[in-house]
């Protein structure tokens, strides 16, 4: 759980915030909603308290449902038959307000980063420990790079704005070439991981290993940045393996032992994890307090009032990736002899399910241990979102409530590192029998309850490990992202031969179910959605365009003329 003094900080930084509503001409205003007097940022426990707010509050939109419905809906791994069109069928226009969100979400982010090291760099008394600033100046620099990360993937070419007050007034941003844009987030994380400690100074804070665990992610995506004939570099290929080597053998952190329980709140901070954003329950709805599982839950049955997810599901394509299942239509589909991937009842919620952890409330009043309902002959009966749906306040120690959960969110686990280092080492060959490489697959693969592999490993065989292991944490769509850049055909072919539709599942018996039935829904006509040239990337919202029409002209290399 999170050391106390870190929410202390939290909560009581709030009360010097100055609220704003949120604006259409967000590129055009420095943000008003951090602590800015002059007279705040005189001890150590202010200038913590301004910083720690970076790890909630300023990612509270996009964690809401912005991150979810791209990095999920958009890369795959979850469908709805009614809710976020746009994102399941790849026809995102400028005028979408989730479009409007993931942009308005992140660059809220950087503006807040930008204006906390401004104020602390201008203000910060003689008392201030030089530590604690250099610290929570990285801290800033940290998740200025992680949004800029997850800009530049989703719009391609972005404005690099390191000076919000600069921007009143100014209709002339332009927006820097993705080259550039991911030099300037190499530069954050790397005078990130230089300044940080190994250790952290409050339990839930970043550390030396998140900044060089974020360097193995960022020069794997950098290795294929504008080499879109297939050959990634091998020099950024082998600074994800230095990077990764590094995390994987120096930090300490290790993997959690069960998979599942990743996702209950009193597992949080776990040694698995190298950065999570730190959601506070509030016991009522604010911005420091994490939402999402409102929205993931399928009933509020099974939440707290809230439960709004009843037609989210697995996509027929990811239930396809788990060992031991194989969804053929009407046909049974546990495989003979296999053993099924524990990270699926984890993750996905088949008819039958029984989760012991979480309470449910049927419909006559009484309550029961959840396990996930089938209606007999319904025509649709989703394999229905578990991860992050933690359940009730009696389920949680009483940190859950309406719209407000203290679960955290993972940004990055230590097991994206060991696939990371996995995926360089395959880098421009088909396959590696790379002795550590394979070891390292196989920690997380067998952690699942699988057989370890023999080798060699493809890239192929590492991405659906990657779609499974990090289903419903907002990953598969930035894995695409990360494909597209230097071979867009296959990524444009995996997306366009997914089935992202409704279908109905048949357990054998109920209770206990050993096997399921899947039939694809008949009423339904497209099952798939063709990605292009035309449609991969998301375009600028409508209203920015308007604010800062130089939006639309030809990006320009940030450092161009720089020393």
């Amino acid at each position: 759980m999170k050391n106390i003094t870190f929410k202390i900080f939290t909560v009581s930084s709030l009360f010097l915030l100055l609220f704003t509503s949120c604006s259409e001409e967000f590129l055009e205003r420095p943000p008003q909603d951090v602590p800015v007097d002059a007279e705040f940022y005189k001890t150590d426990e202010q200038v913590l308290a301004g910083s720690a707010l970076l790890y909630n509050k300023v990612w509270f939109l996009y964690n809401d449902k912005a991150s979810f419905s791209v990095g999920d809906f958009r890369g795959g791994t979850m469908m709805s038959v009614y809710n976020y069109p746009d994102m399941v069928q790849f026809n995102t226009t400028p005028n979408s307000q989730m479009n409007y969100d993931v942009w308005k979400s992140l660059f809220n982010t950087i503006g807040q980063c930008n204006t906390y090291i401004i104020n602390v760099n201008k203000y910060a008394g003689p008392n201030v420990n030089p530590e604690v600033k250099k610290q929570t100046i990285a801290e800033a620099r940290f998740m200025r790079a992680t949004a800029y990360s997850l800009l530049t993937m989703n719009y391609g070419a972005v404005p690099i704005i390191t000076n919000n007050f600069t921007l009143v007034g100014d209709t002339t941003t332009v927006r820097n070439t993705p080259e550039s844009v991911w030099k300037f987030i190499t530069k954050d994380y790397r005078a990130a991981a230089q300044d940080l400690k190994e250790t952290p100074l409050q339990t839930g804070r970043i550390t030396k290993w998140a900044a060089e665990g974020m360097l193995a992610r960022t020069y794997l995506t950098r290795a294929g940045v504008g080499r879109t004939e297939g050959n990634r570099n091998q020099v950024y290929l082998d600074s994800t393996k230095y990077y990764a080597e590094r995390v994987i053998t120096s930090s300490g952190a290790k993997l959690q032992p069960n998979y599942a329980d990743l996702f209950l709140t009193k597992n949080e901070n776990n040694a698995e994890s190298l950065f999570s954003l730190q959601w506070l329950y509030t016991g009522t709805y604010s911005s420091t307090t994490n939402t999402a599982p409102s929205s993931l839950a399928f009933s509020p049955s099974i939440a707290n009032g809230d439960g709004w997810g009843g037609d989210f599901s697995a996509t027929w394509w990811i239930l396809s990736k788990y060992e031991g299942i194989n969804p053929v239509a009407g046909s049974p589909n546990m495989m003979e002899g296999k053993t099924l991937d524990q990270r699926l009842k984890a993750t996905f919620m088949l008819p039958g399910a029984h989760y012991p952890e979480i309470t449910q409330t049927l419909e006559n009043g009484t309550e029961q241990e959840l396990r996930f309902p089938y209606n007999q002959g319904a025509e649709i009966s989703y394999a229905s979102t578990k991860k992050y749906v933690v359940g009730k306040a009696k389920d949680n120690g009483g940190l859950a409530g309406f719209h407000t959960y203290e679960i955290n969110t993972y940004m990055l686990r230590l097991a994206e590192i060991y696939l990371a280092y996995a995926e360089a080492a395959v880098g421009n060959n088909s396959s590696t029998t790379d002795t550590k490489a394979i070891q390292y697959f196989n920690a997380v693969h067998t952690r699942a309850g699988l057989n370890a592999i023999q080798g060699p490993l493809t890239f192929d065989r590492i991405f659906d490990e990657r779609m499974i292991e990090f289903s419903v944490e907002a990953m598969a769509w930035y894995d695409l992202v990360r494909l597209h850049y230097y071979n867009p055909q296959k990524a444009y072919d995996i997306i366009s031969n997914q089935d992202r539709a409704a279908f109905a599942i048949v357990p054998d018996r109920i209770p206990n179910p050993t096997s399921w039935t899947f039939t694809k829904t008949s009423w339904v006509t497209v099952r798939s959605y063709a990605a292009n040239d035309g449609n991969f990337l998301i375009p600028i919202p409508a209203t920015e365009m308007s604010q800062a029409p130089n939006l639309g002209k030809t990006p320009v290399d940030y450092y161009a003329g720089k020393q």
